[in-house]
């Protein structure tokens, strides 16, 4: 079965006080919400929140937002929340795409994208999280000196995200292709799901580090 079919999710999420739903999307009143004025950080496609969770842990002081397209694959990370319950971190179901409907201009301190999927067609090139359609939504959301973290095992989709940069006026202020073999880089790396199994397989994990 697929994570995105199980039954009774969107109930779950519905009713789960972990979840910003809908009504309550105001940009520019995250701060309200955490009830203080610690910086913002999201992960774009969080999955079952691995990461995401972990940095809350690590971080009280900063506030988290975890975006889940799939009501199933949301529904472990709510799971997740009530074994370990964190202030400081909040879930919305949503697509990505609606993003600026949901933080206000230069609301976000920084965002994560971790193993994006990959949308590996063509015609679907602006579907994908790191793509110039969506770094022009990103640039509206993240304050002027915010970065945007992205690490994949798809180097071809790290490829394309990196051609992305120039065009849409963002730089690099790191990019490695083999994460894992970087020492500096690698110290204080947290594993997503996905890192985890595709890095025992061998797989290099590339990543980049970008601002304006």
């Amino acid at each position: 079965m697929r994570l995105r079919n199980i039954t009774g999710s969107r109930e779950v999420i519905a009713d789960s006080q972990y979840v910003i739903h809908e009504e309550n999307w105001n940009p520019g009143s995250w701060n309200e919400i955490f009830g203080n004025d610690n910086p913002i950080r999201i992960e774009i496609g969080m999955g079952k929140g691995k990461f995401i969770h972990t940095m809350a842990g690590l971080h009280p002081e900063i506030n988290y937002v975890g975006i889940e397209k799939y009501s199933s694959v949301l529904l472990r990370a709510i799971q997740k929340m009530e074994e370990e319950e964190l202030p400081n971190l909040r879930f919305i179901r949503m697509d990505a795409e609606d993003i600026t409907k949901v933080f206000g201009q230069g609301e976000v301190d920084r965002i994560y994208l971790n193993f994006s999927d990959p949308w590996p067609k063509d015609r679907h090139a602006k579907r994908r999280l790191p793509s110039g359609e969506f770094l022009g939504r990103y640039d509206v959301i993240l304050k002027k000196d915010g970065v945007l973290e992205f690490k994949t095992d798809n180097r071809p989709l790290f490829d394309f995200a990196v051609e992305e940069l120039e065009p849409a006026g963002w730089k690099a202020e790191v990019i490695t292709y083999d994460l894992h073999a970087d020492e500096k880089l690698v110290e204080g790396n947290i594993m997503t799901e996905y890192e985890e199994k595709f890095s025992a397989m061998g797989n290099p994990i590339c990543k980049y580090v970008i601002y304006r």
